[in-house]
């Protein structure tokens, strides 16, 4: 029988708020799962912070930079740099290197890394050294573009080199990228720690780009959590710490050894997140690796500053290396080692694209509710309410998301102050799109490279080195 154009649009209607339910019914249940998963982590994170203020913090405040004791032996600090195309801001990064340390009791030698074909790095960093003999520039043997691993691997064995001549053997490796802003008191923290540890961290402080207070700010909010929250817990429970490429030192016979075991190249050039790997690889080696949270004499957090990307397109690059190179090529590589703490954050790295195929899902649920509303009051038909098991996932999920935007503007005020916390809760919108958009790019990248196609380091460009005031360390 022919029921004319009104049945069939009916059909449509029903079709479109069948799969409406569905699409809202599996994002709430993996959106619950989720947030479960971060109730979890605020719940040790709390119980850890009130177990070290019970314990030691009531009664004596921590130990700020100057009032570290002294480390049991002197040794050279290694301070890596690969660049690429950093003219704009390696100059100004190596100022800041030599104005912050050059009062600092602790011996340091920085190796720059670049390119013959890329004369304008070259100059700038001749320029940004001009005066200071710590500094040392050191080519790569072939044309740049390589990876950032094949430039950190060429600085370690001009280190090698240079311990070979002049007889003596560094303390430790610190890792910086050229954008970095450095605090006065770092190296005398690694000089003491990398005694204690194969492998110190330290924070990683975004600042935010002029004019990007949505793009580049939700670094901001991303690294408080990250920063402030996770990797504390990581450490907590006695899961392994990652290296976040800047801001960390390693032990120098420890990366000996891993450089031996790898035919004398410590950085794997098959990665493209080498300073992840390297510091699972730490602790996969029974060593430990020290999270430093310190605060200087002027109460400031010792951590690396920089600013990140400020446009969508270079914010969308950086996340899709770091989801191949983490979520996907990582579970490849890395495979799932380790006890249930740490196969548990293994878990939490490896989400990401998993992830934004959920909150997809979820935006399309968002458009399809609305075509239906309005349909629904323009007449065309009958919205259904969603089922009675729905309903209630809707409310916890709520409940959930108020708690996790609340949580999360807390640990930005601490780091960021209270405007960019309030600002937080917006931008998670924000960081929503730009995971979405990665991990698009991060699929097809990665679906290639299964195909034959190696990976590619999609490098992102830095503009900007951060104008702090002198307060900052």
């Amino acid at each position: 029988p022919n029921y004319g154009p009104a049945c069939t649009m009916i059909d449509f209607w029903e079709i479109i708020q069948s799969i409406q339910h569905d699409l809202l019914l599996v994002s709430a249940i993996w959106f619950l799962i989720g947030a479960a998963d971060e109730l979890l982590v605020d719940i040790i994170w709390a119980a850890h912070k009130a177990r070290r203020w019970l314990s030691r913090y009531r009664h004596t405040p921590p130990l700020r930079s100057d009032e570290l004791g002294a480390p049991a032996r002197s040794g050279l600090i290694a301070v890596f740099i690969p660049a690429w195309h950093e003219a704009e801001v390696i100059g100004a990064m190596l100022q800041r290197c030599r104005a912050a340390w050059q009062a600092s009791p602790t011996t340091y030698r920085i190796y720059v890394g670049c390119y013959p074909n890329d004369a304008a790095s070259i100059a700038a960093i001749r320029i940004g050294s001009a005066g200071n003999p710590n500094c040392r520039l050191v080519l790569c043997t072939s044309d740049g573009p390589t990876t950032k691993a094949d430039c950190l691997n060429r600085l370690w064995r001009a280190l090698v080199a240079d311990e070979l001549a002049a007889g003596f053997k560094a303390k430790a490796i610190v890792l910086h990228d050229a954008e970095d802003y450095v605090q006065a008191d770092e190296l005398r923290v690694f000089d003491l720690l990398v005694e204690k540890a194969n492998a110190v961290q330290l924070p990683v402080i975004p600042i935010q780009v002029p004019g990007s207070a949505w793009i580049s700010g939700h670094y901001c909010d991303e690294f408080a959590e990250a920063h402030g929250k996770t990797l504390v817990v990581r450490e907590a429970i006695g899961a392994a710490l990652p290296l976040a490429g800047v801001g960390c030192a390693i032990e120098r016979n420890h990366l000996g050894r891993i450089a031996i075991a790898n035919g004398g190249a410590p950085f794997d050039q098959r990665s493209l997140t080498e300073d992840y790997e390297l510091g699972l690889s730490v602790s996969g080696r029974g060593q430990r690796t020290i999270f430093a949270r310190i605060l200087d004499a002027n109460g400031q957090l010792i951590g690396t500053r920089a600013c990140f990307p400020g446009t969508l397109s270079a914010s969308g690059r950086q996340k899709t290396r770091w989801m191949i190179g983490i979520a996907l090529a990582g579970w490849d590589r890395l495979g799932w080692r380790g006890g249930l703490a740490e196969c548990w954050m293994r878990l939490r790295d490896r989400k990401a694209v998993f992830a934004s195929i959920v909150l997809t899902c979820a935006y399309i649920c968002i458009v399809l509710t609305a075509l239906v509303v309005l349909a629904d009051l323009s007449g065309l038909v009958e919205a259904r309410l969603p089922s009675a098991l729905v309903m209630q996932l809707l409310a916890l999920n709520t409940f959930m998301l108020v708690w996790r935007l609340v949580g999360r503007a807390a640990v930005v005020a601490q780091a960021q102050g209270k405007a960019a916390a309030l600002l937080s809760i917006p931008r998670t919108l924000i960081a929503n799109i730009i995971s979405i958009l990665a991990a698009r790019r991060a699929v097809s990248g990665y679906a290639g490279h299964l195909l034959g196609r190696a990976l590619q380091w999609d490098k992102t460009t830095h503009n900007h080195f951060p104008a702090l005031g002198p307060t900052t360390g």
